[in-house]
């Protein structure tokens, strides 16, 4: 009876499904927009990037980037 009834809904879903209509289109307005060649260099901003030193040879960074697998040992013959 279960299944019976399961199969019924299911059929009644991809019935209604398929009922839809998907005839809708949607037309998108395009914006044009023109380049600007002015390059402006007066304005030089100095930035000043940090690097992290880890300190701990146990931390996060230092284990995914020494990652291996049991393939990249080598085999003795």
């Amino acid at each position: 009876m279960k299944a019976i009834i399961t199969l019924i809904f299911i059929l009644f879903i991809g019935f209604a499904a398929q009922a839809q209509d998907a005839k809708v289109v949607t037309k998108i307005a395009t914006i044009e927009m023109g380049i600007v060649t002015d390059t402006n260099e007066e304005v030089k901003e100095t930035t000043t990037e940090v690097a992290r030193l880890y300190k701990r040879s146990n931390s996060r960074v230092k284990k995914a980037l020494s990652f291996t697998t049991k393939r990249n040992k080598a085999k003795l013959a």
